[in-house]
Formats: C-alpha cells, structure tokens, sequence
C-alpha cells in the first residue's frame, strides 16, 4: 500500500467526488465524521514520533523561528500580492483570507512525513502556529477587509481543533507508546496501528471531499475565479518555503516541513468561521471548501515533488 500510495489517495478522492455528487443528502454526516478520522489518522502519525524527540523539537528555535517566518510574513506578503486581482466579489475575497492566512497544524505533519519532512519538528510547533493566527488572523482581515470583518473571527473553533485533533491524539499515542516500551502486547499493538497509515489517508481523503462537494451546490459560479489563486499559491509557497530553509540552513528534513507549512492551510478549522459569517458572505464558506480540494490535490504532488525540490 505504501509503494502505491499517491494512487491508492486519488481513487479516494475521485470515490469521495463521486459519493458526494451522487448522495449529496450524506454530506452532513460525513462533515461530523471527518475529525474522528482525522484524530486517528493523526494518533497514528504522533505514534511515530518518540516523545523524547518531540521535547527536543521544542528547543529547536532556528526551524520554530523559519515557521513563523514563513507562515506569518511570507505568507501574507504573497497574499497581498493577489489580493489585488482576486474576484471583486466581497465573500469570495473574505473566504479566501480566512483560508489562505492560517496554517495548518494537522494533516500537514502527515503529508509532511510522507515526503521526508519532520514531523516531531512540525508537531513541535503546531502551538505556537495556533496561537499566533489566533491573535494576528483579525489584525489581518482589518488591513484586509477593513474593521467590521475582524470581529468575525472567534477562538472556539481553533481551541476546539488543537484539543481534539492534537491534545488527544498525542496523549493517546505517548500512552500506547509508555506500553510498547514495557509489554510485547503493547509493542504488537503498536506495530498494527502503524500499518494503518495509508487506509486512514484514504478514509480521510473520501470523507473531506465527499463531505464538501455538495456544499459548492450552486456555488460554483461564485468559487472559480479563486481556483487558480490557490493553484498559484501552492506553486509560488513551495520555492518561498525552500528559500526560507535556505536562509535558516536547515537540513533537507526540516526543509521539507518548512516547505509543507507554508504551503498548506488550516481550511477545515477556519469553515466554521466562515459558516458563522452574515448570510450576504454565504459564499465564503464555499471558497474554503474549494481550497481544501485544491489543497489536498496538491499536497499528492508536493509528496512526490518536495524530495525534489529540497533534496537530502
């Protein structure tokens, strides 16, 4: 399965469009069931970084400090670059914002990983990438957007995301891991959780876009002018997170993951944000979902791409 991965996550995604195409009243369903997959998917990852590791990662100030660069300088540098030419339509401009401005800090260590990138670095600093769009996300939108959209943005959903998708996971993985060091059982155990790798990418994958394509509905008209920004996006994020590790001289692991959190977004906890938006910003909500579809095409070409690009 790991040597046919990239294909194995395609016909998964193309499974997902059609299942959502074709029983699109599943929708809300699957939307609920897409962070348990996604704890497990991540409690399987976390089971492949020692804690003793993820401590060390703490201390590693020159790959926390290209983080915050990347995310929260470069990032926004690129955006305000596009902003200018994005579809004049108000919704569409503040759905893109929402998404484009927070990096994401779940499914990125995975993809991450599968590209040789480190994850016990990235998981390292998930926190500080939280907080920090916590607090400069409204600073954004208000030079963005202007005032009335910076009170649009509420910390629940991203202390939410981080207690589910990395407390959890990350507690439960440390304990499987204290028993795998002390009983065969828990070894064996841990030894199958971690073949579970690859069918949980796919579980992931069909459930995201399953769950998201009804919600473009009618919408398409007003998303797909924003396509090729995100496209451009990714293309432009994948050499400004190269030169990024460049001028911090990391190595080809931390590279890679410099690499991966520039260029991926945190859509899937942003969405309530822009569901909660007034309802003339409806279609904001459907210019997120567009990302994470575009976004998770891209990251099976970052995988086999980003070894490249930043080699060992």
């Amino acid at each position: 399965m790991e040597h046919h991965q990239v294909v194995i996550y395609l016909a998964a995604m193309a499974a997902g469009g059609l299942l959502g195409w074709l029983a699109p009243s599943a929708g809300p369903g699957l939307e609920h069931a897409i962070n348990p997959v996604l704890g497990l998917l991540l409690f399987v990852t976390f089971l492949q970084v020692p804690a003793a590791e993820l401590l060390r990662s703490l201390r590693d100030g020159r790959f926390l400090t290209a983080a915050l660069v990347v995310n929260f300088l470069v990032v926004p540098l690129v955006v305000a670059a596009m902003f200018a030419f994005l579809p004049a339509d108000r919704a569409v401009r503040i759905g893109a914002l929402l998404v484009l401005l927070c990096p994401c800090v779940d499914y990125v260590i995975v993809f991450s990983g599968l590209a040789g990138g480190s994850n016990r670095r990235l998981l390292a600093a998930t926190p500080l990438l939280l907080v920090a769009q916590m607090v400069l996300l409204p600073g954004f939108l208000y030079l963005f957007m202007g005032p009335e959209l910076a009170d649009a943005v509420e910390a629940g959903p991203f202390v939410g995301a981080f207690v589910s998708l990395i407390v959890v996971p990350l507690a439960a993985a440390w304990l499987l891991q204290a028993w795998a060091a002390r009983r065969p059982a828990g070894r064996r155990v841990s030894d199958a959780a971690t073949t579970t790798m690859v069918p949980l990418m796919a579980a992931t994958l069909l459930t995201v876009v399953a769950s998201q394509v009804p919600k473009l509905g009618g919408s398409l008209g007003d998303v797909a002018g924003v396509i090729p920004f995100y496209v451009l996006f990714l293309v432009v994020m994948a050499f400004a997170g190269k030169a990024v590790a460049r001028l911090f001289r990391l190595d080809a692991g931390a590279g890679r993951a410099i690499v991966f959190t520039g260029a991926t977004r945190n859509s899937l906890v942003v969405l309530p944000l822009a569901l909660a938006l007034p309802g003339s910003l409806a279609p904001a909500a459907s210019v997120v979902v567009t990302q994470t579809l575009v976004e998770v095409l891209g990251m099976l070409v970052y995988v086999r791409l980003v070894p490249r690009l930043v080699p060992s």
